[in-house]
């Protein structure tokens, strides 16, 4: 019988639970495909004792979770921990130092450490995996990595967070305002406690590097991922998008441009976009993940699944492991990590687009002609305005305006130029348009 490959499993929270599920229901079938059997040998989490809903006797228990990297019958360590820092970088750092393989779904700890973790994998001769780490059962990674890797990819981007898409497309189905469906995602379990990192686009900017990074042969630079959330949207602005033929989701989106001295930039971008409704990413709704990939060869590519979850994410792990089970390991990133690219931040302020701009303002005389005012000096062409406000005297107004294409750096003036007017009751909201 074939020598089995041994893991290690920090963390038995939802996905490490769904890890060992999964390979004792598909033991069989994974070894078959794998060429030998991927067995479970060594374990570690914070609490040994705690009920998981299957036996953890069988395995070798470590208090310490980076001795699983030190134990002379382990291959391939899985780090399930989480976390960009701490225990779990620890982990992975000495389990790579120690020529055993490492499979994460930890997308923070690859967008902040990718590239050291990259290097060490590629020095010790060790395998670095983690499909897991970016929208969940979707192989996305390998897709990019391996399926189009004869094609030169001209933009990535897509659906990335399905706590956001979950929030955005409920809004859209119920007309109810954002902190009222917050709570329900909290209550199901789509969204944590404390919902920053998914609200604000955290979550989706990690995500969006290592993929930009893969797409585009560049160092991870998850610092330079200009982020907005969705925590500023509101009923009326779902309402407004759906009256102009679009819906509104968090999208991260990358590509490459040359910059002014000719060298090649990367722009990274998450935040609200408004999505035509005949565009593919318009139909994603619930928590569901969806990436789009345009080769110039393959054409548009389009992966949608479930983004998250302890079946599709443990689904990702086990066929990282899979992998590595048939002696396929690679360059993590794509390519070796000394040929990654540094790429500059690119200057968005040329780039053209549609945008939707929501002002909140008081009522009364002169607001409108000072906003389209300042639209004018800056260049701003207005395609469409609609104002709508409170009956009552003195109650506010909500202007929203789309424009024609242009330069993002018109819209920034003009904004520039209303900052400080006490016409505006809260920052003005700018959401481009996503069209094709």
């Amino acid at each position: 019988m074939a020598v089995p490959l041994r893991i290690a499993l920090a963390g038995l929270g939802t996905v490490g639970g769904g890890v060992i599920r999964l390979l004792e229901s598909n033991a069989d079938l994974i070894a078959r495909r794998a060429g030998r059997p991927v067995e479970v040998v060594a374990v570690s989490a914070r609490d040994r004792n705690k009920d998981r809903g299957f036996d953890i006797g069988r395995f070798a228990w470590e208090d310490d979770m980076s001795a699983l990297a030190a134990r002379g019958d382990v291959d391939v360590v899985v780090e399930l921990v989480g976390g960009s820092d701490g225990p779990a970088l620890a982990l992975g750092r000495n389990a790579l130092a120690a020529g055993k393989g490492l499979v994460t779904a930890n997308k923070a700890m690859i967008a902040h450490h990718g590239m050291e973790l990259a290097q060490a994998a590629e020095a010790s001769g060790a395998a670095l995996k983690f499909e897991a780490a970016v929208a969940g059962g979707i192989p996305v990674v390998k897709g990019l990595r391996e399926g189009a890797a004869a094609n030169e990819i001209e933009r990535i981007y897509g659906i990335l967070n399905g706590t956001c898409n979950y929030i955005l497309s409920t809004m859209e189905e119920t007309g109810r305002d954002f902190g009222d469906v917050l709570k329900d995602a909290q209550e199901l379990g789509y969204a944590e406690a404390d919902p920053t990192f998914d609200v604000e686009g955290i979550d989706a900017a990690h995500k969006l590097s290592i993929l930009a990074a893969i797409a585009f042969g560049a160092k991870i630079d998850f610092a330079s991922v200009e982020t907005e959330g969705i925590s500023r949207l509101r009923a009326a602005d779902i309402e407004q998008a759906d009256a102009l033929g679009f819906v509104i989701r968090l999208i991260g989106i990358a590509d490459t441009e040359t910059g002014p001295s000719g060298e090649e930039t990367l722009f990274q971008r998450v935040c609200p976009y408004l999505v035509s409704r005949d565009h593919p990413l318009a139909t994603v709704a619930g928590a569901t993940n969806a990436v789009v990939a345009e080769g110039n060869y393959s054409g548009r590519l389009l992966f949608e699944g479930a983004g998250a979850g302890d079946g599709p994410t443990a689904s990702a792990v086990v066929a990282d492991l899979v992998d590595i089970a048939r002696g396929i390991t690679g360059a993590p990133l794509g390519v070796p990590a000394d040929m990654l690219q540094p790429m500059p931040k690119a200057d968005a302020g040329h780039r053209v687009a549609r945008d939707y701009l929501r002002f909140v303002v008081a009522d009364r005389p002169g607001v409108l002609a000072e906003i389209t005012a300042a639209m004018r000096d800056a260049g701003v062409s207005i395609e469409s305005l609609i104002q709508k406000g409170r009956p009552e005297e003195g109650g506010e107004v909500t202007v929203s305006i789309v424009t024609h294409d242009g330069p993002e750096a018109n819209v920034d003036r003009a904004l520039e130029l209303l900052e400080g007017s006490d016409s505006l009751t809260e920052a003005p909201l700018v959401l481009q348009l996503l069209e094709n």
